[in-house]
């Protein structure tokens, strides 16, 4: 099945992939401002996430494959075609490049490396989200007053309540496959490897408060998969860097994008 689609502007592709409970919405703004600045943006739902598809199944192979269908789909000039992902949306993003190179010219990876991730920082928001009695609400607040009992931070919440929507009889739904994410915690954070690089041009963005990519990743687990690799970092950004950081994020990725 197709993975759901935005897509923006002319030019040069530049295909986007969020992150772990995230959708296409969360990468609106920046996409806008890159359509502007002449590229064909297109910002993808990932499987089990916003408007594309739920499955009982979730690992990196698979969104792989959702990703060829969608190159496929928009039959996308190899020549020219940048990908970006954020975290999971990175690590997805990192599984393509390695198992079809030459679908794509550059690789841009946000605040993610491809070791493997401990997932237990998740717990939270798994128990945060699987508390909201869905079925049951009546308004958003009820949904974000469950929330606030496992996740205190208000920035948080309100991302994740991003993924809360109508139905035509006016109850609530998650637009994630939340029992399928639950399912595959642990392939969600699971090693991204291969015996053969990705020799062409990477770039990691990583945030300088975030601790998703390390030193010992900078000097050792990057440039073993990703030996045309450059890395920056974002001082005072956290995980969500471009949310945090737009600005810098948009300049690093226009500037990556269009280098000969």
């Amino acid at each position: 099945m197709l993975l759901h689609f935005r897509e923006m502007g002319q030019g040069a592709p530049l295909v986007i992939l969020h992150g772990l409970f995230g959708n296409s919405d969360n990468w609106q703004t920046l996409a806008r401002r890159w359509s502007e600045a002449g590229h064909r943006v297109i910002v993808a739902d990932l499987r089990n996430h916003g408007r594309s598809f739920h499955s009982a199944e979730h690992s990196y192979e698979l969104m792989s494959g959702d990703i060829l269908g969608l190159f496929d789909h928009l039959q996308l000039d190899a020549a020219t075609t940048t990908l970006l992902g954020h975290s999971m949306g990175g690590k997805a993003s990192m599984r393509f490049a390695l198992d079809h190179p030459t679908r794509l010219a550059r690789l841009v990876v946000v605040d993610i490396a491809p070791r493997a991730s401990d997932m237990a920082h998740q717990d939270d928001i798994l128990a945060g989200l699987n508390a909201v009695p869905v079925a049951g609400l009546e308004t958003r607040q009820q949904a974000e007053d469950a929330l606030a009992q496992h996740i205190p931070q208000p920035g948080v919440r309100q991302f994740l309540l991003k993924n809360l929507y109508r139905l035509e009889d006016n109850s609530f739904a998650w637009r994630q496959n939340l029992a399928a994410l639950n399912e595959h915690m642990q392939a969600i954070g699971a090693e991204i490897t291969s015996e053969q690089p990705f020799l062409k041009p990477a770039l990691f963005i990583r945030g300088g408060k975030s601790d998703y990519i390390s030193t010992e990743d900078k000097l050792y687990g990057i440039p073993a998969i990703f030996p045309n690799s450059q890395i920056e970092t974002i001082v005072n950004a956290g995980h969500w860097v471009h949310a945090e950081a737009p600005d810098a994020v948009f300049g690093l990725v226009h500037a990556f994008a269009t280098q000969g």
